[in-house]
């Protein structure tokens, strides 16, 4: 009879954590598709070894396929429990994470493999634009929301059709790519606002979801790099988009001591992709503006981008290790 109940339990545990995976969990390869991103653009710009951002192209394409398939297993198992998900007034807003996972592929494979490249980009931006549409539906015609729900996280849908030009200018019709651009500038304006008047004006984040607020820092890192491959200039517009980026991340850095004190979540890799983009826009500057500090400004960021990443692996090892992300919130 014990053997019976171990067993028993375990596989409950195991459906559990099945039911409960968190679809944010695809964050964890945005970060490192952005820390690859980096490393790639630091092998063009300052002659960093490629094999690191090859190394780490393997490795998160590997993560991406593991997440896809137990998120695939999960919604045959528990379809209800996507449901819920897609319902969530906060969860919704990370379902983008997964067709922006496939674009950020897309550009890690646009010189080595264009093809499969090409393939990633139409599968990621076909699906960014069914979720955009879902979401922003969701906001539209909703019956639950509230103003204390409004977080940085709403950023994510956006953030998206900003990523999309960032392959599609090479892969599609340049038309495509402002399409997108144009969706994503736009709403993050509109958004902005909204984020900015809940921060300021109603009680803060919870502790959960503080670390959301570096998600600020990606429309205007993210909108920096679309519209210099868009335009191909570094004009007044383009210097806008970088230093609001700039200012949001001085803004942040000056909160330093407040991000340190949190706790882990599976939400702390919210701070590994928009840094990415600041450190890919500061190293694209420095390009643009050889001489300058901003080489220097990206050395930093990258060591700081590295580091982190490197933390939340090893939070989010042991946090599996103590079963604490698959679980009920």
């Amino acid at each position: 009879m014990p053997p019976t109940s171990t067993t028993t339990s375990n596989t409950a545990t195991s459906h559990s954590c099945l039911e409960h995976f968190p679809i944010a969990f695809f964050s964890t390869v945005m970060g490192l598709a952005g820390l690859t991103l980096a490393w790639q653009k630091a092998h063009t710009v300052l002659g960093a070894p490629p094999i690191i951002s090859a190394g780490l192209r393997g490795i998160v394409s590997v993560l991406f396929v593991i997440l896809l398939i137990i998120y695939g297993l999960k919604a045959l198992r528990y379809p209800q429990a996507i449901g819920m998900e897609m319902r969530h007034p906060i969860r919704i807003n990370f379902f983008p994470t997964a067709s922006i996972s496939l674009l950020l592929l897309a550009i890690a494979y646009l010189e080595t493999a264009p093809g499969a490249a090409f393939w990633l980009w139409v599968a990621g931006a076909i699906l960014h634009l069914g979720f955009t549409l879902a979401i922003f539906g969701s906001w539209i015609h909703h019956t639950h929301y509230d103003i204390k729900h409004a977080n940085p996280a709403w950023f994510i849908p956006v953030v998206g059709n900003i990523i999309i030009p960032v392959a599609g200018v090479r892969l599609a019709s340049p038309e495509l790519s402002w399409f997108f651009f144009s969706i994503g500038l736009v709403f993050w304006i509109v958004l902005l606002t909204i984020v900015l008047y809940r921060l300021f004006f109603h009680e803060p984040l919870p502790v959960r979801l503080a670390p959301t607020l570096f998600i600020l820092l990606a429309p205007p890192s993210v909108g920096f790099i679309a519209y210099i491959g868009l335009t191909g200039e570094l004009d007044a517009f383009a210097r806008i988009l970088y230093y609001t980026a700039l200012f949001l991340a001085l803004l942040l850095a000056s909160n330093a001591v407040r991000f340190l004190r949190l706790p882990f979540f599976i939400s702390a890799w919210a701070y590994s992709f928009p840094l990415a983009a600041l450190t890919l826009a500061t190293l694209i500057m420095g390009a643009r503006l050889p001489g300058l500090v901003f080489d220097r400004i990206g050395v930093g960021l990258l060591a700081l981008l590295s580091l982190v990443v490197a933390v939340l692996v090893f939070h989010t090892v042991v946090a599996i290790q103590r079963r604490e992300i698959c679980v009920p919130e």
